[in-house]
């Protein structure tokens, strides 16, 4: 992440100082990123991604990936992921773990989540299972 962030600050000609107003954090934490010292807390990355102009992370294949590039996106920690769904943050973060999610009505919450159809996530679900 911190090359992304270095790359398009020297790019736009920006000071450490300039970006971390505009990301409204401290001269010290870019530079922290930059030298990859520190990673960015969850809550800044939405702010970076639109410094950046693109989602700087591999794309999200399977549901835990999904999981997280979601949380990552909105800025969320597990517990205000898992409030917005109506689950425990346990719960979420074994899902984000790779644990399968048992219940229908657990399935049918993160399809509609997701823009997913449960088919689609029972389909992986079986597959975790079996694994």
């Amino acid at each position: 992440m911190g090359d992304h962030i270095k790359r398009k600050r020297l790019k736009l000609g920006l000071t450490k100082k300039e970006l971390a107003c505009e990301l409204n954090t401290n001269p010290w934490t870019i530079m922290n990123w930059e030298k990859s010292r520190t990673q960015p807390s969850i809550v800044s990355v939405p702010a970076i991604i639109r410094f950046l102009g693109y989602y700087p992370f591999l794309k999200p294949i399977t549901l835990p990936q999904q999981l997280l590039a979601t949380r990552r996106e909105n800025g969320w920690t597990i517990k205000n992921a898992a409030e917005i769904v109506g689950v425990d943050p346990g719960t979420w973060g074994n899902w984000e773990r790779g644990q399968a999610i048992l219940y229908l009505k657990h399935r049918e919450l993160m399809a509609r989540f997701l823009g997913l159809s449960v088919e689609i996530l029972n389909e992986e679900m079986a597959g975790n299972l079996q694994n």
